[in-house]
């Protein structure tokens, strides 16, 4: 088997196990441990452990800016109790909501330099309404945590790569004509 082919078999198991475990958690609790910026952080954690954006301290920094300006943004635009912009549709107030999260995640990551990248699409979760009480907003941080220590567990007990990977290593090993 070729070292990518472990690694994507590892990352699978991995990616398979720990969005198990927090779906069991919002299962048993009725809490939204699971959401969908969870994704691309579990597959930078497990695919890319050593990257810069999957440092523990930017994975929950990262996440914790783009709650609170999801939230923000909500408060600003005077959204906190309206219905999401799933059921709803887009309003101009949504957009201006969306926007400003997104610009003060983005701008807050680089300030403090925990940037990672999956925040903005936590800040859009909040800011569009899909999740925004202050207690599942908690939980939402939990859920990031609990992810960062199955990472930890799961990134020691089967390594999906043999080591940190080299600087531009990434466009190496893209296939040819991508």
């Amino acid at each position: 088997m070729s070292g990518r082919a472990r690694s994507a078999g590892v990352v699978f198991i991995h990616g398979l196990a720990s969005i198990a475990a927090l779906g069991a958690v919002a299962m048993a609790t009725g809490l939204p441990a699971v959401f969908p910026s969870l994704g691309p952080t579990a597959i930078l954690l497990f695919a890319s452990p050593s990257a810069p954006a999957a440092r523990a301290w930017k994975v929950l920094v990262g996440h914790a800016i783009g709650l609170l300006c999801g939230y923000g943004a909500l408060l600003v635009c005077g959204l906190l109790e309206s219905p999401s912009a799933l059921s709803t549709g887009v309003t101009a107030a949504r957009v201006a909501a969306a926007a400003l999260s997104l610009a003060a995640t983005g701008g807050l990551l680089v300030l403090t330099g925990a940037m990672h990248p999956p925040a903005g699409a936590t800040t859009l979760i909040v800011s569009l309404g899909v999740i925004r009480h202050p207690a599942d907003l908690c939980v939402m941080e939990g859920a990031v945590a609990l992810l960062l220590v199955l990472s930890w567990v799961l990134n020691r007990a089967l390594p999906a790569a043999s080591g940190p990977p080299r600087e531009g290593a990434e466009q190496e090993r893209a296939p040819r004509g991508s």
